[in-house]
């Protein structure tokens, strides 16, 4: 054997134990309650694909914020696209949503019927040619949204595609898009003296969306499939809960983000309070470790496993129901754990101090004892205020 062939295998061999190892962090879980490893297959996570989509109609509107007294600017003609142009937009508007394991369903307070973007989408489905009647529709509706200063004025794209694919099934889609933010660029040209120039313009960079959602021609038990991304969410209801009056569909994925969501608010009003910092992190701590070791997650077991005292498994039945009023949902007992969802959702579970000078500490909930080893509280007796000192090797 020479050296090339000897390397050869050395790297193959490598390359094996790397792949190997891949399979078995993705292919197995331990559960501990047992203390055996088992096998499960991950569950396809890419609800839409935009392979064969094609974007058939495109208008762009100019939308107001009604609190200011603004009005809103409409085009009557699509957008004619040249083959590169067109490219780009479709890109810049479809890629958001490939990535995304989470739908909506429309709702309203009385009919889902009354939903003002079902029935915009609806028309449009039956009858494409009043595309542009609903595009303006639409814009208008959101217009009424703005009930603040806050509310950005921007670009309203509105689109209509074909061949989107949702669970392996091609449909048509009704997309809108929120252009709230503008970028500065160099635009150059050639002078009156036939010399170039520059200019300093502004447009729209094909970075990411500001906000966006697709109406899909399609629907299940609950109703018509939503999708939406929010990259500038300065309003939390501005957007989801006004504009598109939508809640999140009934599966693994709305379950597991609804109970986590309901453990960090626990954690936060009744566990920081009464047994500190510490405890907080410890019990967030727990939480997704029990995410990650359980397929399933049981409501009894979570408790058992979670709290040591009945004092604190009767506060968290009791802020459960708190919680399931206050934000009119259902937390359920019994539910299958998304992992994209617990990946997601773990880092928005960092236990915070927030302090008085605008600044923030935040606390990994990997490393629950952090605070105890590495941070340090005292007080300054020539400044009169309190400080935390922060231990570490080096920034990362």
């Amino acid at each position: 054997m020479n050296s090339w062939q000897f390397y050869k295998e050395v790297y193959q061999l490598k390359f094996f134990k790397s792949e190997l190892k891949k399979i078995i962090q993705t292919s197995f879980k331990f559960n501990s309650s047992t203390n055996f490893f088992y096998f499960y297959a991950p569950k396809s996570q890419k609800m839409i694909k935009k392979t064969r989509a094609e974007i058939t109609k495109c208008i762009l509107h100019k939308v107001a914020n009604k609190f200011n007294s603004g009005q809103n600017v409409f085009s009557d003609d699509l957008i004619r696209f040249d083959q590169e142009s067109y490219d780009l937009m479709k890109n810049f508007l479809l890629k958001p949503f490939g990535s995304l394991t989470q739908s909506y369903r429309f709702s309203h307070h009385a009919d889902v019927r009354l939903n003002e973007l079902n029935n915009y989408a609806s028309e449009v489905f039956k009858e494409e040619s009043s595309f542009v009647e609903y595009s303006k529709n639409i814009v208008n509706h959101l217009f009424e949204q703005s009930n603040s200063a806050q509310i950005k004025t921007g670009d309203v794209i509105v689109v209509f595609i074909e061949g989107i694919e949702y669970k392996d099934v091609l449909t048509e889609a009704v997309g809108i898009f929120k252009i709230e933010n503008k970028v500065d660029f160099f635009q150059t040209y050639l002078d009156d003296n036939e010399s170039f120039d520059v200019v300093v313009q502004k447009g729209i960079s094909t970075k990411r969306i500001d906000k966006g959602c697709l109406i899909l021609n399609t629907s299940d038990t609950e109703g018509t499939v939503v999708f939406s991304v929010d990259n500038n969410n300065y309003d939390a209801q501005y957007w989801i809960k006004n504009f598109l009056a939508v809640k999140l569909a009934d599966d693994y994925n709305s379950h597991t983000q609804n109970y986590l969501e309901l453990c960090k608010e626990f954690s936060e009003e009744v566990i920081k309070p009464e047994l500190g910092m510490k405890e907080q992190g410890n019990f967030l701590a727990n939480t997704v470790d029990y995410f990650k070791e359980h397929e399933a997650v049981d409501y009894n077991e979570f408790k058992d496993e979670i709290f040591e005292d009945e004092k604190h498994k009767e506060l968290f039945e009791d802020y459960k129901k708190h919680y399931e009023n206050l934000n009119d949902v259902l937390i359920r007992n019994n539910f299958d754990v998304s992992g994209v969802v617990l990946k997601k959702e773990k880092n928005k579970l960092k236990t915070e101090i927030k302090l008085d000078t605008n600044i923030t500490i935040k606390l990994d909930v990997d490393a629950p004892d952090a605070a105890s080893e590495y941070l340090e509280r005292g007080y300054d007796e020539e400044k009169k205020m309190k400080f935390y000192k922060v231990y570490f090797n080096e920034e990362k």
